[in-house]
C-alpha cells in the first residue's frame, strides 16, 4: 500500500475540521484557504468522506462541512478506505473487496507474507485516528511537504 495525494489531502482537511467547533459548518472555501487544497479537488474528497459517514455536509447559506463524529472515533483506516478503497495489497486477501484466486488454498505467500502485510497495514491505520491529525493541525503542521515524498509506481 502507498499513500496517495488524496489520502494526504483528506488527512489535512480532516485535521483542520477537527480543530473547528463541532457545531459549526465550515465552508469548503475556508477549508481550501486554510489547507491549501484546491477547492474542486477538496470538494470531491469531502464528498467521498461524506458518503462514508466521516464528515457531514449541509448545503446552502450557512452550510459547509463538519466531522460526523468525534475525531478520536474516526480511524485512519476508515479514512483511507473512504478515499482510496481497499487497504490490502491484493484482492485475494482483502477483507472487504475479496476476489477469489484459483491458488488460494496452495499459495504460501498469500497465507503468510501477503496476509501479514495486510494485517500490519490495517493495524497501524486502526491504531490512529483523526484526533492524531488534529494534534498536528493545532501545531500548524502542513502535509503539503508529504506530497513531494509520495512514492510513485516503478520509481
Amino acid at each position: 500500500m502507498r499513500l496517495s495525494a488524496t489520502d494526504v489531502y483528506a488527512f489535512q482537511a480532516l485535521g483542520f475540521l477537527g480543530t473547528q467547533d463541532a457545531e459549526r459548518w465550515v465552508p469548503s472555501e475556508e477549508i481550501s484557504d486554510s489547507t491549501g487544497i484546491h477547492r474542486p479537488y477538496l470538494v470531491r474528497i469531502l464528498a467521498a468522506l461524506s458518503a462514508k459517514g466521516i464528515v457531514k455536509s449541509k448545503k446552502g447559506i450557512g452550510g459547509g462541512y463538519a466531522l460526523a463524529r468525534k475525531p478520536r472515533l474516526i480511524s485512519l483506516c476508515e479514512v483511507v478506505r473512504a478515499v482510496d478503497g481497499p487497504v490490502a495489497p491484493l484482492s485475494c486477501i482483502s477483507l472487504n473487496w475479496h476476489e477469489p484466486c484459483a491458488e488460494e488454498g496452495r499459495c504460501h505467500a498469500r497465507a503468510t507474507v501477503y496476509t501479514r502485510m495486510r494485517d500490519a497495514m490495517l493495524g497501524v491505520l486502526q491504531e490512529f485516528s483523526v484526533e492524531d491529525l488534529v494534534t498536528a493541525a493545532r501545531q500548524g503542521v502542513s502535509y503539503g511537504h508529504c506530497l513531494g515524498h509520495l512514492l510513485k509506481p516503478n520509481a
